[in-house]
């Protein structure tokens, strides 16, 4: 197993220590929170980086990176909806689109295709965890970044989308 695979393991493994810590009632539980997410959100950019630039790209990253990734976004938002901090709607808006581009990447792979990140996917996805950190530390502006995330994030699920349409309609076929 490659060091990419390893990142994308731990990143795993730190969801529910993050779960635990940010619904934990302790002093200091969110920022322990923030911090574990924050790793967990870094690992997320080196495992793709390291598994390229070494050209150790493999079908387990391809699987499960982005597994990884929609379960620690899911965690954090749930977490936070359960804490009374983020209203269900923002979340089940980002949840629900993570859902339906995951199906579509999956329709994808099963006619031969791989639907790469677009630029508006990176950007959904810095926007994601700017939220989810500024929602923990309870900035003053997270919430009004959460809808622009919100917005991002429909943006860029609409995208994807649009570019698939073809495979989508070679589907249903």
């Amino acid at each position: 197993m490659n060091l990419a695979n390893w990142l994308t393991l731990f990143r795993l493994f730190l969801v529910p220590i993050f779960t635990f810590a940010v619904l934990l009632d302790v002093p200091g539980g969110a920022f322990i929170g923030a911090v574990v997410f924050a790793v967990a959100s870094i690992t997320d950019g080196l495992d793709g980086y390291i598994a390229r630039s070494r050209k150790e790209v493999t079908k387990f990253g391809k699987l499960m990176d982005p597994i990884a990734d929609k379960l620690l976004v899911t965690a954090a938002l749930l977490c936070l909806v359960q804490l009374g901090q983020v209203s269900a709607w923002p979340a089940l808006i980002i949840i629900g689109r993570e859902f339906a581009v995951s199906g579509l990447r999956m329709i994808a792979a099963s006619e031969g295709v791989v639907i790469s990140a677009s630029r508006w996917g990176k950007v959904k996805t810095v926007s994601q965890i700017v939220a989810v950190l500024a929602l923990l530390l309870q900035l003053s502006w997270a919430n009004l970044f959460l809808w622009f995330t919100v917005v991002v994030t429909v943006v860029s699920g609409v995208h994807y989308f649009l570019k698939a349409q073809d495979i989508l309609k070679s589907s249903m076929k």
